[in-house]
C-alpha cells in the first residue's frame, strides 16, 4: 500500500495502478462501514484508492470540525489490512488555496432534509467530491447509504457533469444492537451510546408498521418521532418521509419512501435512515 499527500505524487502513483480503478472518499477515523466500501471496491476493481480528507467546507460555523476524530496511523493500518492500493491524504491548503473561488451547487436535492439545517453543507460536499473525481479519475466511486441525501446529491452531480464514473451506493453497516456506524459515535459516553439506539428503534418500529399496512406519511413520521421523544437524552431535529430519488417530502398514502432523521444525543448529532418499499416495488 502506497501513501501520497501531494497532487503530483498522486498522479505519478495512479499511472502504476491497474484498471478498473475504484475510489472510496473518506474523512478519516475509519470504521467497519468505511472498510465495507473498500472491500466492495476490491471485489469490483483491479485497484482501490482511498482518500482521507476532513473537508472543512462541509462544516458550518459551530459544527465539530476542530473536534472531528482523527487518527491517521490507525486508519492506515486498517486500510492496509483490507488490501487498499493507494491512500491519498491531501492538505487543506492543496485542496483550497487562498485564491479558491469555484463551487459546485447541486440544486433541488441539496435543499431539503440536511440542506435545511446545514447551510452550504452540500456545496462543500459536491465541490470536494468533484475535485476528488477530477484528481483520481476513477471508474467507480463508493459511498454509504447512511448518508442517504449525500448519495443522491453525488449521483445527481455525476449525471449533470457527465462524469464517466459509476456511483456505487453500499448498505449501512450497523453495530450488533442496530446503531448505524459513524465516526461521531466516538463522542458518545456510555449512557448516550445506549440512548442513541432510539434512532434505529424508531426506524424499525415505523418499518414494522409499514409492513403491517400503515401507509400514511404523516403517521409514519409520527411513529418515528414518538419513539425518539421517549428517550430523555434525545432531541429530534427532524424526521422525514421523502421520495427516495427527488427527496421531496411525501404526503398522504405512500408506496415507498426514504425515512430519515437527525437527532441530537446530548451534544452529538446523529443521522440514520431506512428505505421503505412495498413488496414488488
Amino acid at each position: 500500500m502506497k501513501t501520497v499527500e501531494t497532487f503530483d505524487a498522486l498522479q505519478e502513483a495512479l499511472l502504476r495502478l491497474k484498471r478498473p480503478l475504484g475510489l472510496v472518499p473518506t474523512m478519516g477515523y475509519l470504521h467497519k462501514g468505511h472498510l465495507s466500501l473498500v472491500k466492495r471496491a476490491k471485489q469490483d476493481c483491479a485497484s482501490v484508492v482511498v482518500s482521507i480528507f476532513a473537508n472543512p467546507t462541509q462544516f458550518a460555523p459551530g459544527e465539530d470540525l476542530e473536534n472531528y476524530p482523527r487518527d491517521i496511523d490507525r486508519d492506515l493500518g486498517l486500510l492496509k489490512g483490507v488490501g487498499t492500493n493507494l491512500v491519498w491524504i491531501p492538505s487543506v491548503k492543496s485542496m483550497y488555496p487562498d485564491d479558491f473561488q469555484t463551487w459546485i451547487n447541486v440544486e433541488g436535492v441539496s435543499k431539503p432534509l440536511e440542506g435545511r439545517v446545514r447551510i452550504n453543507h452540500f456545496r462543500g460536499v459536491a465541490t470536494i467530491v468533484s475535485k476528488l473525481f477530477n484528481s483520481v479519475r476513477p471508474d467507480k466511486a463508493y459511498f454509504g447509504q447512511k448518508d442517504a441525501q449525500q448519495a443522491v446529491v453525488i449521483e445527481q452531480m455525476n449525471r449533470d457533469l457527465n462524469y464517466p464514473i459509476e456511483i456505487v451506493i453500499c448498505p449501512i453497516i450497523r453495530e450488533p444492537d442496530g446503531l448505524a456506524m459513524s465516526s461521531r459515535n466516538s463522542y458518545l459516553n456510555e449512557r448516550e451510546r445506549h440512548a442513541a439506539l432510539c434512532l434505529s428503534r424508531g426506524l424499525n418500529t415505523a418499518r414494522d408498521a409499514f409492513q403491517k399496512g400503515e401507509k400514511h406519511a404523516d403517521k409514519i413520521r409520527e411513529i418515528v418521532a414518538n419513539v425518539v421523544n421517549e428517550e430523555q437524552l434525545a432531541e429530534l431535529q427532524y424526521v422525514s418521509c421523502a421520495h427516495p430519488e427527488t427527496l421531496e417530502e411525501l404526503e398522504g398514502e405512500i408506496e415507498s419512501c426514504l425515512l430519515s432523521m437527525a437527532v441530537f444525543i446530548g451534544r452529538t448529532r446523529l443521522i440514520d435512515n431506512i428505505v421503505l418499499l412495498q413488496p414488488n416495488t
